[in-house]
């Protein structure tokens, strides 16, 4: 089939300025009334396999000589690795495998692209590289107990800096693979268990590396420049207390390094570090969440993010003069692509994701001296029409507590306000995560149903401040599940939905939520789909990753002196409470949340003689990546919701 055919959008939107004044404090309570059911005598359900064959394309990257970009699509049902033209024209799948592939990166002749593969979902990536004009692919690193990831070419393309990880370590370490000898040398080797490492860019010289070294909780961070020949570290954000700091790049003539800081005030701004008298010079001052990304080729300009409560905008700063500008795309999300920059080789182009409520992700080419942008793909099916999907409507309420909560609202077309509507309320993963208003085909299939969905950003989210991202330390199915309630609570005085109808899905945390939900608060809710959810922090150090030990021991503390706090905090005390049917979907090789989690929850309630069901997808990880696998779940959802929220009458 014809796959992303090209196209120019000439965008007419006024230019706002860098850094946003306002923040989280200048939320204001949304009225539940305001929440309106628009009327669409078209409207119908949509269907499920025309959401999820609906393109998921990004991970684009410029070929050096800036005549073709490589990028991650699913358009075969497999997220493999494709090339076009720069254009949009011609695209080709350059890798075919039933495995996922991530972070290709062309060498700097152009002959080769190198990408991570794990197998069946399991993460302990490889490093591979396929000839740029298609061929075999090469295992470069074949080692099944290790996970080599995240490649980052030298300048002369005579080295590759990872990210190494044994399987059983908690520790992600910076190394280099030498491109001749396929030889791996680390050049970090941490000592403490709850540290990681995470990789920057290289100097223009080859000689050093910029990397970050935090801490697994997310707490703590400083960034490095890394002698490549000694491994010899240099800290240049050095501090006392608990601080975030992180580079993504270091200029051309290696003098400046890009990074982000929460050290004001504890929300996240974006500074040029001076390397040589480690003095900043802040570029935004704000209290959204603000990103850095990576400098042009002549280090004269750079590129960072500004995510406002849920939406981002890209900017194009000055180095000179610390001024930016925003980007002229429409509303939605707006991030820089691009392996290692975002940047054309010639520094007059930007490679850009964009995707909001109603459209899929896609790649855009953006012209930096015209200001325009061309979306090269085109991920929305023809069946797939905006005007069918109820958009995302932002809103805010106040929890138990009076927190301000934010979060993402979807009426289906056509409802009645008459209090007898099924909801659904959607918690994110992480906890560490945000749900942003990306393109969110389980809203989308939900809500065209006449399912209200409601996905809000609890405490413990991050977006919106240090301080309320910690919010839920030890505290976890806490005060974050409240303000899970008290969306349901809104839903419910917006006047349309029913408080007998209210039902609530996620997957990861979002499924640890559920199983929470159910078991703590069993009088809100009607039904329950969770995926790969955690039922049983105690029984998950015995068996997910170790990296996610150290991040599980950051949230919960030490599972010997703060055992009843796990043991609190688990759904396993109040799971014996529940009264919602519930539906369980797990990977079976997945390393984040082990199926033994799933297998308890099933075990435990089918001895109650509750209602419960479940389902495992064989070769899927932590989340599921075939297309085949990703409809199978969404439809499984849409029949348990539909069986226990939508009783035939």
């Amino acid at each position: 089939m014809k796959l992303l055919i090209s196209s120019v959008l000439l965008l007419s939107l006024t230019c706002i300025a860098a850094a946003a004044s306002s923040g989280p404090d200048s939320r204001t309570v949304t009225n539940p009334k305001s929440l309106n059911s628009q009327s669409n005598p078209a409207a119908k359900p949509v269907p499920v396999d025309d959401l999820y064959k609906t393109l998921s394309v990004g991970g684009g990257a410029w070929s050096p000589n800036g005549q073709e970009i490589v990028f991650n699509s699913n358009a075969s049902g497999r997220n493999n690795l494709w090339t076009m033209h720069a254009d949009g024209s011609d695209a080709m799948q350059l890798v075919k495998s039933d495995d996922r592939q991530n972070g290709a990166a062309w060498s700097p002749d152009g002959k080769w692209i190198v990408y991570a593969q794990d197998k069946g979902g399991n993460e302990i990536w490889d490093l591979y590289a396929v000839p740029a004009q298609g061929g075999e692919s090469q295992d470069l690193t074949n080692t099944d107990n290790i996970a080599e990831s995240s490649p980052l070419w030298s300048p002369d393309g005579s080295k590759i800096a990872i990210s190494y990880k044994p399987k059983q370590s908690p520790v992600y370490d910076v190394a280099v693979f030498d491109w001749k000898t396929h030889q791996v040398r680390n050049l970090t080797n941490e000592k403490e268990q709850d540290e990681r490492w995470t990789l920057a860019g290289w100097s223009q010289d080859g000689k050093s590396l910029v990397a970050n070294r935090l801490k697994a909780s997310f707490t703590n961070g400083d960034v490095y420049l890394i002698d490549v020949d000694n491994g010899k570290l240099e800290n240049l954000t050095e501090h006392s207390g608990d601080q975030m700091n992180m580079a993504t790049h270091i200029s051309p003539d290696g003098k400046t390094v890009l990074f982000g800081s929460n050290r004001k005030a504890g929300y996240d701004n974006v500074g040029l570090l001076d390397v040589a008298s480690k003095k900043i010079r802040w570029v935004t001052d704000t209290q959204w969440e603000a990103s850095p990304d990576h400098f042009s080729p002549d280090g004269k300009s750079f590129t960072y993010t500004i995510n406002q409560d849920g939406r981002t905008q890209a900017f194009l700063g000055n180095t000179a003069t610390g001024k930016s500008e925003a980007l002229k795309m429409p509303e939605g999300l707006t991030g820089f692509a691009g392996n290692p920059s975002p940047f054309s080789p010639d520094g007059r182009q930007l490679l850009l994701d964009h995707q909001s409520s109603r459209r899929p992700n896609d790649i855009w080419d953006y012209s930096i001296a015209s200001q325009q942008g061309k979306q090269l793909t085109h991920s929305a099916g023809a069946s797939i029409s905006a005007d069918l999907l109820p958009q995302s409507q932002l809103v805010h309420y106040k929890s138990f507590d009076g927190a301000m909560i934010s979060a993402f609202a979807w009426m289906p077309f056509n409802l009645k306000r008459d209090g007898s509507n099924a909801a659904v309320v959607l918690p994110h993963g992480g906890p560490t995560g945000q749900t942003v208003d990306y393109f969110n085909r389980e809203a989308a299939t939900l809500a065209s149903r006449g399912y209200i969905c409601i996905a809000p950003n609890v405490r413990g989210s991050t977006g919106y401040g240090k301080k309320f991202q910690e919010g839920n330390i030890k505290d976890l199915g806490g005060g974050d599940l409240q303000d899970e309630v008290y969306a349901a609570k809104f839903l419910e005085a917006s006047g349309y939905a029913s408080p007998k109808k209210i039902g609530i899905t996620g997957g990861s945390y979002g499924g640890y939520m559920t199983l929470m939900a159910i078991g703590k608060t069993p009088e809100v809710w009607a039904a329950a789909v969770e995926e790969y959810g955690i039922i049983n922090w105690l029984t998950m150090l015995q068996h997910e990753d170790a990296f996610l030990v150290q991040y599980e021991k950051g949230l919960l503390g030490d599972p010997q002196t703060d055992r009843k706090i796990y043991e609190d905090d688990s759904p396993l005390k109040y799971i014996r409470d529940e009264k919602a049917p519930l539906l369980v979907l797990q990977g079976e090789n997945d390393p984040r949340v082990p199926k033994e989690e799933a297998e308890q929850v099933v075990e435990i309630l089918k001895k109650e003689g509750r209602t419960v069901d479940v389902h495992y997808y064989p070769n899927e990880g932590h989340g599921f990546a075939k297309r085949e696998d990703q409809i199978d779940a969404m439809n499984r959802t849409v029949e348990w919701f539909d069986k226990y929220l939508k009783p035939a009458k």
